[in-house]
């Protein structure tokens, strides 16, 4: 067993958002996210086959709901995207970067 830690290995630069796998079987995918700045493009909605768990472990963002709704997340703050229920990122802050972790089950 060899121990991580979710907020070390942060890189300097990010032109893109980093999507890494820290674990994953048949049934569940679990993964760290990292923003600074970075938002969903206008076009493009997710639309995931699995339920979601979200957390943002540090920063602030924002989430839009294909219906319109919105929610703001700070850090610790965590909600469950049920599968194919349609949202995009459209506020990521650049500093402090956020740094999500994902469960896809």
């Amino acid at each position: 067993m060899e121990l991580k830690n979710i907020f070390e290995n942060v890189p300097q630069e990010l032109k893109k958002e980093l999507f890494q796998t820290l674990a994953e079987n048949n049934n569940i995918r679990i993964e760290r996210i990292i923003s600074r700045g970075q938002i969903t493009p206008e076009n493009k909605w997710y639309n995931q086959n699995e339920n979601e768990f979200v957390i943002l472990l540090k920063g602030e963002a924002e989430l839009l709901f294909e219906n319109g709704e919105k929610e703001k997340l700070r850090s610790g703050d965590y909600l469950i995207i049920p599968a194919h229920r349609k949202h995009r990122v459209v506020y990521t802050s650049k500093n402090p970067e956020c740094i999500w972790l994902t469960v896809f089950y």
